[in-house]
């Protein structure tokens, strides 16, 4: 996911409405579309808007009430991945500047997993060595305490 940002910025490959400019709902149709066409659920919840994969692993939210306050440093775009909104693996937040080309390469990546997969570095795994046991917990005995006679 990170790669796909970081080549659309590096690319230049972010045409679309003039910064300063509220996303309007072509902007958001067009940012959306991999979504759609993939068959992802699609919800409205008062101002925001809402797409979730088929396996409930990733979505995208478009709140509309940050959209029309561009001014405001509210996230228009949230996008992310992992066992639910509320606790993500990942989550993404953008503003209504960012360009729905951007969005919608964005998008294409989680219709096709790969911002839902988690890489595990070989030779990282943690396995427990055979024949190893705890260290022995040192006993404790209570004595009684020698008093001092006057």
């Amino acid at each position: 996911m990170l790669e796909e940002l970081l080549g659309n910025l590096a690319d230049g490959d972010v045409q679309d409405a003039p910064l300063g400019a509220p996303a309007d709902e072509k902007a958001v149709t067009a940012a959306t579309q991999p979504l759609s066409d993939a068959g992802w659920k699609h919800t409205v919840d008062g101002r925001w808007i809402r797409w979730t994969s088929p396996a409930g692993d990733a979505g995208v939210q478009f709140d509309a009430f940050a959209a029309q306050h561009p001014q405001q440093s509210l996230a228009t775009w949230t996008v992310w991945a992992g066992p639910g909104p509320d606790r993500p693996t990942w989550i993404l937040t953008a503003s209504p500047h960012t360009p729905s080309s951007l969005l919608a390469g964005l998008c294409e990546n989680l219709v096709h997993g790969v911002g839902t997969r988690q890489k595990h570095p070989a030779g990282h795994e943690r396995k427990t060595p055979l024949g190893t046991t705890p260290l022995a917990t040192p006993a404790v005995v209570a004595t009684p305490t020698a008093s001092r006679s006057r």
